[in-house]
């Protein structure tokens, strides 16, 4: 089982609240950031030791430019909190998972027994990832 967490807006800290990419960019002492979808995650790669938490916002579960955040920020070896925020469902958590998030804040609350399922869905995956090591299908069946 994947070491992931489900964080509700209500539990975050008032003393550490995440600024968006550009404050933090202006901020020295700032230690969590929002990446709206708009926003391009390269921005915050000079800066990667000093972040605790990266939010990442999913305004519409159809907009899924967060994903393209999260993996970034993993590839370049960022190892803090990656929160995906926002109108999160079941059937994206696997997805979220494989691209690095490892803390969930959806807007509706979810099935706990539903999502551990989602995370243990697939056995096999097609993409290699930072994240777990897994090998992909491809890899497994043509060893090199």
């Amino acid at each position: 089982m994947v070491d992931v967490q489900f964080r509700f807006r209500d539990d975050e800290a008032v003393n550490d609240p995440a600024v968006t990419v550009s404050a933090f960019t202006e901020q020295s002492n700032a230690t969590a950031v929002r990446i709206e979808p708009s926003d391009d995650a390269r921005d915050l790669l000079p800066a990667l030791d000093r972040l605790a938490l990266v939010e990442v916002a999913f305004p519409a579960w159809t907009d899924g430019r967060g994903y393209s955040s999260a993996r970034i920020l993993r590839e370049a070896g960022y190892t803090g909190e990656l929160r995906a925020t926002g109108d999160l469902v079941i059937d994206m958590l696997h997805h979220m998972r494989r691209c690095g998030f490892d803390a969930f804040a959806p807007e509706k609350p979810l099935n706990t027994r539903d999502a551990e399922a989602a995370f243990a869905r697939w056995e096999n995956v097609y993409q290699a990832t930072v994240v777990d090591g897994r090998a992909p299908i491809w890899a497994k069946r043509h060893p090199a």
